[in-house]
């Protein structure tokens, strides 16, 4: 039975237990649309077609790097209905003086009622995503008010070498088993 938190029933979190998810290394990320609705475009023989809500995924996507200087991307790949994509933490590369600077600002700020345990002031893939998805809905919300993220995403930690080609194989080829795959809609 699931636990209460203010005598409301609390879903357990699918994040591994007892791990920083700030931690340098890499992680395997996929997102999907609420109800598996297929926003992003289509895949046409073996080749996904993004529509005008697909760019917008690829673009945000892309600026990752921009706004988060300790995150480095892998593959990625937008399909229909979800996204897959490999974010690398590497925070050895943020210590420019500039960034510096930055993180000792950041110390300063009390971040509201939660103080320095607001998730938004964590360097973690939690926040790189949630800053995503925001992003993602206010600008493609212009394009379709219907849109909508599902309210979690998928992690995997990736551990080795081995599992890191593995994944990179099986993003780069998403297309290609498009109708094998267990988000495509039938």
């Amino acid at each position: 039975m699931a636990e209460k938190f203010r005598n409301k029933y609390r879903v357990p979190s699918v994040r591994l237990q007892n791990w920083d998810y700030g931690t340098n290394g890499a992680y395997f990320i996929t997102i999907c649309t609420k109800e598996m609705q297929s926003f992003f475009g289509e895949v046409v023989n073996n080749v996904m077609n993004l529509n005008e809500i697909g760019i917008l995924a690829e673009k945000y996507w892309t600026e990752i790097v921009k706004k988060f200087p300790y995150i480095e991307l892998g593959n990625f790949q937008i399909m229909p209905n979800h996204m897959h994509g490999i974010l690398i933490i590497d925070k050895s590369i943020t210590l420019g003086e500039t960034q510096l600077i930055a993180s000792e600002q950041s110390k300063n700020k009390t971040g509201g009622c939660t103080g320095q345990n607001n998730p938004m002031l964590a360097e973690n893939i939690s926040r790189v995503i949630r800053w995503y998805k925001g992003r993602c809905t206010f600008e493609m919300r212009k394009i379709n008010q219907k849109f909508e993220w599902h309210n979690r995403f998928h992690d995997h930690i990736i551990r080795n070498s081995e599992s890191f080609e593995r994944i990179q194989n099986y993003i780069e080829e998403n297309p290609l088993k498009w109708n094998e795959d267990k988000f495509c809609k039938k």
